[in-house]
C-alpha cells in the first residue's frame, strides 16, 4: 500500500459502515453506536498527538452523539432503578419502632 492511502482506506471503511447503518434494525443500531465511538476515538488520538482543541471538540461531539443514541437505554435503566428502590423501601421496617 502506498504511503498516502491511509486516509482513503479510512474514508472507504466509514462509507461502508454508514451504508450498513441503513440495513436492518439491530445491525443498524449497532453501527449507529459504532460511529460515535469512532469519533470519540479520533478525538482521543488527536488529544494524544498534542492537538488538544480538535481532540476535545471531536470527543465532545462523539459523546453527545452517543448520549443521544443511548437515551432510551439510560431511560430504562433509570426506570428499573426506581422500581427496585421502591420495592426495597417497602421491605424496610420503620425507623422508630422495635
Amino acid at each position: 500500500m502506498k504511503k498516502g492511502n491511509g486516509l482513503a482506506v479510512i474514508l472507504i471503511v466509514i462509507g461502508i459502515l454508514l451504508l450498513f447503518g441503513k440495513l436492518g434494525n439491530l445491525f443498524g443500531f449497532i453501527i449507529s453506536l459504532l460511529i460515535p465511538v469512532l469519533i470519540i476515538g479520533l478525538g482521543v488520538m488527536a488529544w494524544r498527538r498534542d492537538n488538544r482543541i480538535v481532540g476535545g471538540i471531536l470527543a465532545v461531539i462523539g459523546g453527545f452523539m452517543l448520549l443521544g443514541k443511548l437515551s432510551a437505554v439510560i431511560f430504562w435503566i433509570a426506570v428499573i432503578g426506581l422500581i427496585v428502590f421502591g420495592i426495597s423501601m417497602l421491605g424496610r421496617k420503620p425507623a422508630g419502632r422495635p
